[in-house]
Order: structure tokens, then sequence, then C-alpha cells
């Protein structure tokens, strides 16, 4: 996520990371958000921070809270509001096939190296070659 300068109401800009490095693919899986102020000599300052699920990330907002601020302040409510604008998330999309290899004597002996179902010890025959490519074709269209 890109630093917003000199901004005490900032405005992130919209960020693509995907749900399996956010959380695994695990919608549930609890997240922690940390918000700093960022500063030019790397002594950044923490603001707060909140929890939520991916599941629970959509158009809402969380109360940025500073456990230390909250344990000294009697007065202190939170550090600032977080705002989520926007969540998308892609469908995804799952190929299902059944295959099905006719291995009747009418198509060859499987021991006679002519035939379509022979089994080669050390290649696949083209039958195999063929399931192969289709699971190469879809693993692209997934991408």
């Amino acid at each position: 996520m890109k630093v917003v300068m000199n901004n005490l109401n900032p405005a992130w800009k919209i960020f693509k990371v995907s749900v399996n490095s956010l959380c695994s693919g695990d919608e549930d899986r609890r997240l922690k958000v940390r918000v700093w102020d960022w500063d030019s000599n790397g002594k950044h300052d923490f603001i707060g921070e909140f929890s939520s699920t991916f599941k629970e990330m959509r158009g809402v907002q969380w109360e940025c809270i500073n456990p230390k601020y909250k344990a000294k302040k009697k007065n202190y409510k939170n550090s600032g509001i977080v705002i989520l604008n926007q969540c998308k998330v892609p469908c995804n999309f799952f190929f299902l096939f059944q295959v099905a290899i006719d291995f009747t004597a009418s198509n060859g002996d499987p021991r006679n190296s002519c035939s379509l179902h022979y089994i080669h010890p050390y290649q696949p025959n083209e039958y195999l070659k063929a399931l192969v490519a289709v699971g190469e074709i879809s693993d692209r269209l997934c991408l």
C-alpha cells in the first residue's frame, strides 16, 4: 500500500492482493491490520490496529485502536476510523470434467506397441498425453 503524505484523513489508493496471500484462501482467518504514520527519519508512529476476517471485509468500518492510549487515557475512544469502500473478489473458475478411455479389445492390445493404448515403460501413451494437455490448458485459464 502506498503512503499518503501530509494528510490526517487519508484515502489510500486501490491495491490488489490475492486472497491466497492475504489469508491462505481461508475467509474466516483472523487478520490484524496495523496503521502507522510514516516519518522520513524512519521512526514511524503507531496509530492503531483492528482485526477482522476476510469474510467481514465488505463495505464496513473499524475503529483503529492504539492499546497504549486505551490503557493510559481515560477518555480515549479511538485513533480514527478505517473505512473499506471497495472489496472485489473475482469469480473463481472451476473446471469439472470427466474422462473415459475405452480399453476394449477392438482398440488394440495395450501390450502391442502399435496400439494407442500401449503402456510404454518410460513414456506416456497418446491418451495420457491428451489428458495432460487438457490439464495444462485448464491451469492456464485459472491464472
